[in-house]
């Protein structure tokens, strides 16, 4: 053994590319990079229908540099590699290996540090068996560690479409320059390389436009994502830290000729970057119709006009017992941030009474605080180290005012837990008994979620019944929480505080609808949350990924009954929810609770029987959003809405039943259907009723000349006008009568309540 990391234990002269992928060790790896075990360099890169991606292990991808032209070396791999032969890629890439002398296998503080010695003395290795350049003149000092990549690819281009072998790494970037290229002593492997090419930037281009050249992915993948940019500040690059990043392992999925295999293995990263993040971060395909589609609804355009400039939510935040109870700034940042994190709850929230709204916002902040942290899949060093910090977050985060969290996270999650301070002396101010609340449910929630973290997820939960249990954990003690904070508040009755079943059922419906639609981005993110009991009846190839590969009629055929199902599912929650809905007595409660409750039916809809599911995020139209936001007022309002995508649904289902689709889920999917046609036809009816004999007033009104009466009734109940017109003689009093029938009994604003009560 060298002193600078040449090993004595591996003899590449003394082994065909048979040996290699016989005796050769690599790291296996979870998708955290942390070692769990090994295997034989066949069985990883074995693309299998049990394997179809391989199993993923580490990699190292050397690019060595001549300091004095600015060249990059190259090399061609040879014609009788098993894998990726005859493709030019970069100076040198392979595994590090167990049991090598000097050791290989890095560690957590290695990483932190950028050391990574086992990578580079396995490059070292690497390098002059290939290219055989000595070791003393590759100094392990030398090389300059800048990130990580997990990608995958099939060898499809050499062994077809069915390919049974490919690549599935985490790669480790490392550069190295030399003074002169005349300075170092470069002797191909017959065996190993074909050719070896110094080239500039502009001839790495051209080589690269050739329709004669192949490259491999992995190296594809690299330049088209960084190498220019490290390339052109190459001294900047190797003096500085200024392009490290050992904490991000940057994800992609291959160009899509090297998709497919023996196991028909589909998208995994989509949009090849997984270090973005769903909406506001672009990490994955968002299904949007276009704007000429959009503007195709004008009665959702007339709503999203009307929710911006004639009645937008109230916003309660300058209520005079706000600015009295709370901090000023650390509020001001408490409600910055959650619009950051979360503007579709921004607004609901906002809404909600004074006496109330801080409550709220805070629970859910420190809840979206817990989920960063459950959520982040590289921050800690281990399973046990992340489930101590969930297990202490009662205490931790609620309990000492200074707490703070950094590395955790990314963008505004990751904010939000470095500034948390902020979101405690707020918490800090609220009334005892909502503090006890949002203690209680953080605390039942991270030991819930704490039982997740060491479950492998990648291919879903196991069944039903574990769906469920998550999904109570993460969702259902959300409902639980809020329910107690209603009645603490007392604008909800004491009683809500025991309607734990139905503040269950609620937030599962929810979290039920967000897992349907995330399907692509959590598989991405290696934890998904569909039920194996479900999806495996569908998937031939018993892959979760099976539903994203688009190309072939059986696996769309099976995708659209596999997520049928799954939507029915979520329906059968319904009923509860109603009742949930019935038993409040607050207006701006009631619109709290129900506007999510409303998207989510639409959302369903919009995924039954939807193959975009499997290629992106379905997201309902902002003008059916607006539209839907307006018409959620009381259970009149709320019953319209699902009745209408009750119907839809199940006229869905009738319909792919007429055309021959035999649909597993069909009697299920038609059964709830009606169920909640059957709950909701009464109000639906009377909103019907109520819309037409509406419409019917302002069309009277404006004939009669009471244009400014038309234009009001637009934007404010019927009953005052139709009481006004009656004693005025212009309507009947029958006629009057059936019109007040039509409209629903409406809820009691906080401020009522709080004037009833002083009554009392």
């Amino acid at each position: 053994m060298t002193s600078n990391g040449a090993p004595t234990t591996w003899d590449g002269n003394s082994m065909s590319q048979a040996d290699f992928m016989e005796k050769d060790t690599v790291l296996v790896l979870d998708r955290k990079d942390k070692v769990i075990g090994s295997a034989s360099k066949r069985a990883s890169h074995e693309f299998t229908a049990e394997t179809p991606r391989g199993i993923l292990h580490r990699a190292f991808s050397v690019f060595l540099f001549d300091e004095s032209t600015g060249e990059l070396l190259l090399q061609q791999r040879a014609s009788t590699k098993i894998t990726f032969p005859n493709v030019w890629t970069n100076t040198c890439c392979s595994h590090p290996l167990h049991g090598m002398v000097p050791a290989e296998v890095d560690g957590p503080d290695d990483l932190a540090d950028g050391s990574v010695k086992g990578v580079k003395h396995a490059a070292i290795r690497k390098l002059l068996h290939e290219l055989g350049i000595p070791a003393n003149e590759l100094p392990v000092d030398g090389f300059k560690f800048l990130t990580r990549l997990h990608y995958w690819a099939a060898d499809t281009i050499t062994h077809g479409k069915k390919s049974p072998w490919g690549e599935h790494e985490i790669d480790y970037v490392l550069f190295f320059t030399v003074k002169s290229k005349d300075e170092l002593t470069v002797k191909g492997h017959p065996d190993e390389v074909d050719a070896v090419k110094w080239v500039t930037q502009d001839e790495l281009k051209t080589m690269m436009a050739s329709p004669d050249l192949l490259f491999s992915p992995w190296f594809r993948i690299i330049t088209n994502r960084w190498l220019n940019t490290w390339w052109s500040e190459l001294n900047v690059t190797m003096t500085t830290d200024k392009h490290c990043d050992y904490t991000t392992i940057s994800a992609f999925d291959p160009p899509a000729e090297h998709m497919g295999g023996e196991g028909d293995a589909g998208p995994m990263f989509a949009d090849n970057d997984s270090t973005k993040k769903q909406g506001g971060y672009g990490k994955i395909k968002i299904h949007k119709e276009s704007k000429t589609s959009q503007l195709m609804h004008m009665e959702e355009v007339f709503s999203a006009l009307t929710l911006l400039y004639v009645k937008p939510l109230k916003s309660n935040l300058e209520a005079d017992y706000v600015k009295k109870m709370y901090n000023a700034d650390d509020l001001a940042f408490c409600d910055e941030i959650l619009c950051k994190v979360s503007r579709s709850f921004a607004a609901v929230i906002r809404q909600l009474p004074s006496t109330l709204l801080v409550d709220v916002l805070i629970f859910y902040l420190v809840l979206r605080a817990l989920d960063t942290v459950e959520d982040d899949m590289t921050a800690f060093d281990s399973n046990e180290e992340k489930i101590k910090v969930l297990l202490a977050f009662h205490k931790t985060a609620l309990g000492d005012p200074n707490w703070r969290m950094d590395g955790v996270g990314e963008a505004d999650e990751k904010r939000l837990l470095q500034e948390f301070p902020k979101c405690h002396s707020v918490f800090a101010a609220l009334n005892p008994q909502s503090r006890r609340v949002i203690v209680d449910i953080t605390q039942r929630m991270a030991s819930g979620m704490a039982e997740f973290v060491g479950k492998d997820l990648g291919q879903g939960t196991a069944d039903i019944k574990q769906y469920n249990r998550y999904c109570h954990f993460v969702a259902g003690l959300v409902g639980e929480g809020l329910s107690r904070l209603f009645a603490a508040s007392g604008l909800e009755k004491p009683s809500m505080a025991s309607e734990v079943h139905l503040s269950d059922q609620m937030g599962l419906f929810l979290q039920k609808t967000n897992i349907i639609r995330d399907y692509l981005e959590d598989y991405v993110d290696g934890r998904a949350f569909w039920p194996q009991s479900v999806w495996k009846k569908y998937a031939k190839s018993g892959d979760l990924g099976y539903f994203a590969i688009q190309d072939k009629e059986e696996n769309r055929v099976q995708a659209l009954y596999c997520v049928n199902e799954l939507v029915t599912d979520a329906l059968e929650l319904v009923p509860d929810c109603l009742e949930y809905l019935s038993k409040l007595q607050c207006a701006e409660v009631f619109r709290f609770c129900a506007i999510p409750q409303v998207m989510a039916i639409a959302t369903l809809d919009k995924c039954y029987s939807n193959l975009d599911v499997f290629t992106g995020v379905v997201k309902i139209r902002k003008g059916m959003s607006c539209q839907l936001i307006l018409s959620t007022n009381d259970m009149m309002g709320v019953h319209g809405t699902f009745h209408s995508f009750a119907t839809i649904i199940a006229r869905k289902a009738r319909k792919a039943k007429a055309a021959g689709v035999e649909d597993p889920s069909h009697e299920r999917t038609i059964k709830i259907c009606h169920t909640i046609c059957e709950l909701t036809s009464q109000e639906a009816t009377r909103k019907k009723n109520a819309s037409t004999y509406k419409k019917s007033l302002i069309l009277g009104l404006s004939t009669a000349g009471l244009s400014l009466a038309a234009r009001r009734s637009e934007t404010t109940s019927v009953n005052p006008l139709i009481t006004g017109m009656a004693a005025a003689g212009l309507l009947t009093l029958s006629a009057a009568s059936k019109l007040m029938c039509s409209s629903s009994t409406p809820l009691k604003t906080a401020q009522t309540l709080e004037t009833e009560k002083n009554e009392k």
